[in-house]
Order: C-alpha cells, then sequence, then structure tokens
C-alpha cells in the first residue's frame, strides 16, 4: 500500500545526512548510510494533514489540541499497554533538549549521573556540558546481544552518589530491546537507592517480534513515582523536521521541576507543524508502521546474509530500531583505519563507533531504513572496502 522502494533524491536540499558529508570527508558521492533518519517519504496522510496548515495561510502560535492528547493516550494504550494519564503529557522540542532538561531539574552542579557504554553520543555530552559527573556502566555482550551488568550497576549507584539514571530503552545504538523482568530488576536497584530514572523511549514503536516493548514506568508497580518517560513520532514515521516529542511524568512533583526547568530555557512552546504533525502520525499511522517494519527486517536480512554471513564483521541482530551494530575488530585495525577505509575506499559513511563510548571501539553503526536498492549498494560498499582482508 505504501512506497518504501522508491528512491528519493535527497542531494542538495540542505539535510544533514545526505549534504554534510562532502564538506565533512572532502570526498564525492558518498552513500549516507548514518544519522538516524529515514529515506522514505513520510505517510501521505500526515503530510495531508501538514498541507492544510500551509493551504490555510497562517502559521501562528498553537496550543496542543484536545485531540492530540487523546492520539497520545490512544497510541501508548493500544501500542505499549501503557495508560497515560493526560496531565502527565508535557511537549519538548526533542527528546536530546529533554535530557538537558532532566539533568537540570533533578540535579545539581557536580552531581552523578550515570549511563550505558556504549550509548547514543548526546547522553554523555549533555551530562558534561551540564557540570554533572559522568559515571559509565559498561554493558556486557552475552547471548549474542547486550546486557547490563547488575551487580556493578548496584556498587555504581552507591559508590558514584547517583542523583540520576538516563535510560536508553530501547538501547541505541546495540539494538537491545530490555525485557520487563530486566527493567523490573533495574527499577527496583533505582528505588531502593534514591535514584531517578530519565528513559529515552523514542525508537519504542520500532521493535521487531518476539521482542516487545515495556515502558520503564509501566515495568512496576510504583516506577512511575521516580521516573520520566521521553518519547516522540517523529523518529517512528521520519519526522524529525517538526521538532516536537513528549515527556511522560505522572509525578506531580517530578512535572512541576521538569516544566520550570522548560520554562528556565525557553523550552515551552511547540510549533504548528510539530503538534499537528504528531496528531497526524499517531492517528493515521498504524497501517505505514506494520508496512515499515517488514521493510526493515527484510533489510537487516540483506545486512545478516551478505555482509555478517560473507565477512569478518559480526553483529548483534537488533531487536529494536533501525540501527545494526556492526563490529570491525576481527580486521585488527584502530577505529581511524577502519572510518577511513569506509570513507574513502567504500565510499560510504557509517557512524562511528567510538562516538557512543570506549565501548563502542572497533564498531561502527549502520542505518538500514533506506530502499532495498539503496541497501544493496551500501552492503557492496561495505566489503569493498575490506575486501583485501578477507583472506
Amino acid at each position: 500500500m505504501y512506497d518504501f522502494q522508491t528512491v528519493i533524491n535527497r542531494r542538495n536540499t540542505n539535510n544533514i545526512k545526505w549534504d554534510s558529508i562532502g564538506k565533512e570527508y572532502h570526498e564525492d558521492d558518498l552513500l549516507p548510510l548514518w544519522i538516524a533518519d529515514m529515506d522514505f517519504r513520510a505517510n501521505p496522510k500526515v503530510l495531508e494533514e501538514l498541507q492544510k496548515i500551509i493551504d490555510f495561510g497562517i502559521i501562528g502560535y498553537s496550543d496542543p489540541s484536545d485531540s492530540l492528547y487523546e492520539e497520545i493516550i490512544a497510541w501508548q494504550k493500544i501500542q505499549h499497554q501503557y495508560e497515560v494519564p493526560k496531565e502527565a503529557i508535557l511537549f519538548s522540542s526533542g527528546v536530546v533538549p529533554s535530557i538537558s532538561l532532566a539533568i537540570q531539574a533533578y540535579t545539581e552542579i557536580g552531581d552523578a549521573v550515570l549511563i550505558n557504554n556504549p550509548v547514543y553520543p548526546p547522553f554523555a555530552r549533555s551530562v558534561k556540558l551540564n557540570q554533572r559527573k559522568l559515571v559509565e556502566n559498561r554493558l556486557v555482550k552475552r547471548n549474542n546481544h547486550y546486557e547490563i551488568d547488575f551487580d556493578l550497576l548496584e556498587k555504581q549507584l552507591v559508590e558514584e552518589n547517583v542523583k540520576l539514571y538516563l535510560l536508553c530503552n530501547p538501547q541505541n545504538p546495540g539494538g537491545r530491546v530490555w525485557t520487563k523482568e530486566e527493567l523490573n530488576k533495574l527499577g527496583a536497584l533505582c528505588k531502593k537507592h534514591h535514584v531517578l530514572v530519565a528513559s529515552d523511549e523514542i525508537h519504542e514503536d520500532l521493535v521487531f517480534a518476539p521482542s516487545a516493548h515495556t515502558t520503564f514506568a509501566n515495568a512496576g508497580e510504583d516506577f512511575a513515582d521516580f521516573s520520566i518517560t521521553m518519547t516522540a513520532a517523529t523518529k517512528t514515521f521520519n519526522l524529525a523536521g517538526i521538532k516536537n516529542s513528549m515527556v511522560f511524568i505522572e509525578s506531580k512533583d517530578l512535572r512541576e521541576k521538569f516544566s520550570h526547568a522548560q520554562l528556565r530555557n525557553n523550552q515551552h512552546e511547540i510549533g504548528t507543524f510539530g503538534l499537528v504533525g504528531t496528531e497526524a502520525a499517531y492517528k493515521y499511522g498504524d497501517e505505514w508502521l506494520l508496512e515499515l517494519k517488514k521493510v526493515l527486517a527484510q533489510n537487516l536480512d540483506l545486512v545478516e546474509k551478505e555482509l555478517v554471513g560473507k565477512t569478518k564483521i559480526e553483529w548483534m541482530r537488533p531487536e529494536g530500531t533501525y540501527l545494526a551494530w556492526l563490529d570491525f575488530s576481527n580486521y585488527g585495525l584502530t577505529d581511524k583505519e577502519i572510518e577511513e577505509r569506509l570513507i574513502h575506499k567504500g565510499k560510504v559513511v557509517l557512524n562511528a563507533g567510538i562516538s557512543f563510548g570506549n565501548a563502542g571501539t572497533q564498531h561502527m553503526r549502520l542505518n538500514v531504513a533506506a530502499p532495498k536498492i539503496t541497501i544493496d549498494e551500501g552492503i557492496k560498499r561495505i566489503k569493498l572496502a575490506f575486501e583485501d582482508l578477507e583472506n
């Protein structure tokens, strides 16, 4: 029903994914399979709703509509079995800004904030730029996926006097979808040691069966009392440019503190396109999402068969996200050597694993949210970059 195979020329449109890389790497004809946005056209129904704003001709300040709240509440209940109260829903320009707001709202300068390693780069950056103490809990590769070392975690929570845990659920870059049991164990430790949890759940909708997403606030009976949930329609529906996200905060005290931090930073207003686009995405997006996930799964199958299966590259097949975490360590190269081969020999751009923390050394992150022909070409280019080292 929807077209996920037509290649759309995004060059010379001032988008970061395609137009920044030539300036960065000084190479022509680079294929970008890095930053986490998709090369698919957005759901036509969403575009129609955005077009109505243009046709109306006046684009002023907007408030969230009652129908927007209704769509968010319904989506969370149906898709994730999470019944979020209307009063718990706040809006923010993005999950990354919300991370900084959470740090400012719930900690003081010098307080310890814990993240996992590897994890999405803005986690560490936000902690450091807000002058907090960064504590890194290294994930363990076990059973061909990442797991949390809970003994180490509790030790760090106590010894470092951690005040806030920035959780990535599902996990980026490893694609791990934390189980309810794991989240329950994590939450029990945070509750025991009086640690607040800010859970980035922007990839919650992009999970592949048999895995299932569990909202952290819904993983334990009272977890909503000491946590906030940050999510958005933008990642799921390829709408990053509309700049809107939601923060679910059931605790009145935590909600008031977050709202104050928003006001202090003038981060309390959302543009019209963000509000309308989010409502349309949730209202009309269920069938589009089902088709998208089938395409993503097929692209991951290609990576597994043609890249991982026929080279020295290893991976942990992602349970969620459209991001493949590739392990190049069997080639015995440095991070710089891996990246230079990909850029200058393969002419393909991936995210450098080391940017996700020192646990990402000798890894690269591959974005598979593109038409099959693009992924096929990307696989060929990655193989070309290392073909002389395969024997």
